[in-house]
């Protein structure tokens, strides 16, 4: 089967959850061929080369999300000269793009739900401003020139205006409706691009799009099954628009602008999820997310992420029944709550004077240094260096620490260094240290944020977050009690193995892709105008000497080569006397 996976600022640039995720995914799935389209985010994604993809995989197409548009990633289009083309052309982009602008700023009437007749109208226009969109780009080609145009501006600006328009955009100033075209420009890049003619490395050539997450890594799938009529496969393990607005929320914007992009963050998000023909949320969270903008409960499955258990497989004999260490193990941003964590700790130590907390940082992700200071500074006052005599130097309880030190190399050895791991984050998407920890087989104390509960499934203490007093109760219970830390932190490694293994998370998406194929009706190849699904047919990915000779071969049913009566008879004959024959080879 030939995927074409959709990208957007990772695989295979960007490390991360995201890029780990796909790895695994295109190097467990060698029965199929992949061919990577990859959005990048940040120019110095372009700057390194990106690692080697197995034999399989290809990197078909890269195209920035940032900067000017490029005009060697420009889809082809009819060369098209004169004023009167020009003004059509024109006209064709007002009414395409007033759509658009209309269902942006058209404000839900009171009283009215997701369902309501207006919304569907609202969602219906959306769609056609985004298709006229696309359309449009394919036959003229200057789609990104005319969105950065003053015609755009007074369009937005007219719908801003109206009677219904959202309260936020209403009278929006120059400078804000400036900003808006800019955004809207680079998020509508990929209906500009060159991936869907007939060029080699066209998505037209795909069986399926699977997109690695929703916004613009889906735009391309969107239009691949417009055009194409190819099945889109969408995967989130965390929701594009709850990212978008929690970063939207902390970005120097205005209220008109941040009013107007996350309208179009939910609009596209909720066409996307209208269009797939699957949608695979990470973890229940995300579902949820996913079911506010509109998507079909039938058409959602949850595939939990994979994660490899190897690493963690010895930890869990280095338990130590009367170690008192907590251990917290994550990147430190003031979402993560270190200060709560920091009085509750103040709180165990009254009851459980020998207690330590190891504070250990990851590599990579977000870092926020204002915030590590800060925590570090009220260790310090909470509690001062303690010495056991007069003659030993004091050490402090709380230790800040960071993976790859001598003490902790790997993150095996992080949750090796306590005997409870503590989660007491306000915010969370899939816990992944939470994950790490049920694999090494340690008790957990967790806050009640995002997927947490739905992870520790009853083999941990969950507790309410920003509630110090319960997390240290839950902390001091568990310190106090290393039969019940053992026979927890035993339950949590068996929930994890049988769910969150890179394993489980494969066999998943082959079923998956396996389904979704079968749904889809063979597409006639461009030469020869007859069906041919694949390339290859199944029986060429089967190991064994026999089925090399049919690797790269297409059979006569695939290729739609046409056979005589006396051929077929003379075929049909030929099978009974096979088998038998078939049937002594296979006794000897």
């Amino acid at each position: 089967m030939r995927i074409a996976l959709l990208t957007e600022g990772g695989y295979p640039y960007a490390t991360g959850a995201s890029h780990a995720w796909c790895d695994r995914l295109v190097r467990g799935l060698t029965g199929h061929d992949f061919a990577v389209y990859a959005l990048t985010t940040h120019p110095r994604q372009e700057t390194g080369h990106p690692p080697a993809l197995p034999a399989h995989a290809r990197l078909a197409h890269t195209a920035p999300l940032w900067g000017a548009f490029p005009e060697a990633h420009r889809r082809a289009a009819e060369e098209r000269r004169g004023r009167l083309c020009k003004r059509r052309e024109r006209r064709l982009f007002a009414e395409h793009f007033g759509a658009l602008a209309a269902a942006l700023t058209w404000e839900r009437p009171p009283g009215t739900g997701p369902g309501d007749g207006p919304m569907i109208d609202k969602a219906d226009r959306f769609a056609a401003g985004l298709y006229g969109l696309a359309d449009l780009a394919r036959s003229h080609g200057r789609l990104p020139r005319l969105l950065r145009s003053e015609d755009a501006v007074r369009i937005l600006q007219a719908a801003c205006r109206g009677p219904r328009a959202l309260p936020a955009a209403h009278g929006a100033p120059l400078r804000d409706l400036l900003t808006v075209t800019e955004h809207l420009e680079r998020a509508l890049r990929p209906l500009s691009l060159d991936w869907y003619g007939p060029a080699p490395g066209g998505l037209d050539g795909a069986d399926l799009c699977h997109a690695a997450s929703g916004g613009a890594a889906a735009l391309p799938g969107l239009l691949a099954k417009r055009f194409f009529g190819t099945p889109l496969l969408v995967t989130e393990y965390g929701v594009r628009l709850r990212e978008h607005y929690l970063a939207r929320a902390t970005a120097p914007l205005t209220a008109p602008v941040r009013a107007l992009l996350a309208a179009f963050q939910r609009a596209l998000a909720a066409e996307i999820y209208a269009q797939a023909a699957l949608i695979t949320p990470g973890n229940t969270h995300a579902r949820r997310w996913q079911l506010r903008c509109g998507a079909d409960p039938a058409r959602l499955r949850t595939v939990y992420d994979g994660m490899d258990a190897t690493a963690f497989a010895a930890v869990g004999d280095t338990a130590d029944r009367d170690s008192k260490t907590l251990v917290w193990v994550g990147a430190l941003t003031p979402d993560k709550d270190i200060v709560g964590l920091l009085h509750a700790f103040a709180d165990i130590r009254r009851a459980e004077p020998e207690a330590a907390l190891r504070i250990i940082g990851t590599t990579g992700g977000p870092r926020s240094p204002g915030y590590r200071a800060q925590c570090q500074a009220l260790a310090a006052q909470l509690f001062p260096d303690e010495a056991a005599d007069d003659r030993t130097a004091g050490e402090n309880p709380v230790s800040f620490e960071e993976i790859g030190e001598p003490d902790v190399p790997t993150l095996a050895d992080a949750y090796a260094a306590g005997a409870v791991l503590v989660l007491s984050s306000v915010v969370e998407g899939f816990p992944r240290s939470l994950v790490e920890a049920m694999f090494s087989g340690r008790a957990t104390v967790s806050t009640d944020a995002g997927a947490v509960c739905e992870v520790i499934g009853g083999t941990g203490l969950v507790v309410p977050p920003r509630n110090p007093r319960a997390l240290a109760e839950a902390c001091r219970a568990l310190l106090a009690d290393p039969v019940r830390r053992a026979r927890l932190g035993a339950a949590a490694r068996a929930r994890a193995l049988e769910l969150f293994t890179v394993e489980q998370n494969i066999a998943a998406f082959r079923g998956i892709y396996l389904e979704l194929i079968s749904h889809a009706p063979g597409r006639p190849a461009a030469a020869e105008g007859a069906p041919r699904p694949f390339d290859s047919p199944a029986e060429s990915h089967v190991p064994g000497r026999w089925a090399a000779a049919t690797v790269g071969h297409t059979p006569s049913w695939a290729a739609g080569e046409e056979r005589t009566d006396d051929e077929a008879m003379a075929g049909a004959a030929a099978a009974p006397a096979a088998a038998p024959a078939a049937g002594r080879g296979e006794g000897s």
